[in-house]
């Protein structure tokens, strides 16, 4: 309901866009340094203790961005929400133990795709209250959702802690330094930091320079949801690679039609490509799985959502600087951005397939 409309609310707030690109790097910094710690944790003592100390950060940051008054005091709450992205390692692992008989990418596509079915409706109720009682508004609201959503969390069950024979806190750490591995997350930092710099100004790309109004980006950010939802459902029953591939090939797609479009139907058609972004990220972490042992999947997820974290940290600043230049070169950039990550990944992405333990 809210965190498409952060750059627009920081705007508001006085920022930039080079101060927006730089706001949003120092978010990433805080989701970058979070994700390693929680997921050896989880690997240690378990995961649902994280994903509690997760939803109740996102309630308390919610709260914070809620009522600041400044731009100062609003920076320390979305900083505070960036690092509950920690949750997504300890989650990642612990859908992937309670999957059953189901792939790693059908479980973990499937879950992202039930959040953005309720995300669909979130940009919308955003986009309305932000145009008729302001976005400040949508934070408070935020707020109040997250306290319902963490009693809810609270009842997710325990899962036992999964440690390998001979598995110490060294070995730990040392099963995730093979070349396979490290090669793969390199490949995944390249591919997913040229999908993700057409991205971070996107709303205010349609704002300032096609004259769209909160709810029409409301509506349009809503559809990205939708395609989520459709991606994950379709891409996930793919190999994850083949996945990951197509995902890529989307993303050039979204900023495409945002550089060249002049009307509604090119900016839904492009938000809709842009859930790929999403469904990459968990066709990644699908592919993880199959590098490392059941017992280092905390730690081999926060390795990978680091490397989606130093994405946050190092695109928003260029896509600010690009857009400084020219409005337009943030998506030039990403059209020949994914291009070059399309053909990196077809090479050097395993083509070892997914197996069910």
């Amino acid at each position: 309901m809210f965190i498409f409309f952060q750059p627009l609310y920081l705007q508001e707030l006085g920022a930039n866009p080079v101060m927006i690109g730089s706001i949003l790097g120092i978010v990433g910094v805080a989701m970058t340094l979070a994700h390693l710690p929680a997921g050896y944790l989880s690997d240690r003592f378990g995961r649902r203790p994280v994903l509690w100390a997760a939803w109740g950060t996102a309630t308390l940051a919610a709260w914070v961005m809620a009522l600041a008054r400044s731009l100062p005091f609003f920076v320390v709450g979305a900083t505070l929400y960036g690092m509950t992205a920690f949750v997504s390692g300890p989650m990642n692992s612990y859908i992937t133990a309670a999957r059953g008989r189901w792939t790693v990418a059908r479980a973990l596509t499937l879950i992202s795709a039930t959040y953005n079915t309720g995300a669909i409706l979130g940009p919308l109720l955003g986009g309305w209250i932000g145009q008729n009682l302001g976005l400040r508004w949508c934070f408070g609201i935020a707020g109040v959702l997250f306290l319902v959503s963490t009693g809810i969390v609270l009842f997710i069950q325990s899962q036992p802690v999964e440690i390998a024979p001979g598995d110490g806190q060294g070995t730990h750490w040392a099963g995730l330094l093979n070349g396979r591995y490290l090669t793969f997350i390199l490949v995944i930092f390249i591919s997913l930091y040229c999908m993700y710099v057409p991205q971070p100004l996107s709303q205010n790309f349609l704002q300032n320079e096609r004259g769209l109004s909160l709810e029409n980006i409301g509506s349009i950010i809503s559809l990205r949801s939708a395609g989520v939802v459709f991606l994950n459902l379709t891409l996930g029953q793919v190999n994850a690679r083949y996945g990951f591939l197509i995902a890529q090939l989307f993303m050039g797609g979204f900023a495409f039609l945002i550089w060249k479009g002049n009307a509604m139907p090119w900016y839904l058609a492009g938000y809709f490509l842009m859930g790929s972004f999403q469904t990459a990220r968990s066709l990644a972490a699908a592919q993880a799985r199959a590098l490392v042992k059941a017992s280092n999947m905390g730690l081999a997820y926060g390795m990978l959502e680091t490397i989606g974290g130093m994405v946050i940290i190092f695109g928003p600043p260029l896509a600010g600087a690009l857009y400084s230049i020219n409005p337009n070169w943030p998506y030039l950039a990403g059209v020949i951005g994914c291009g070059i990550g399309l053909v990196i990944s077809a090479l050097f992405i395993p083509l070892k397939p997914e197996e069910i333990d």
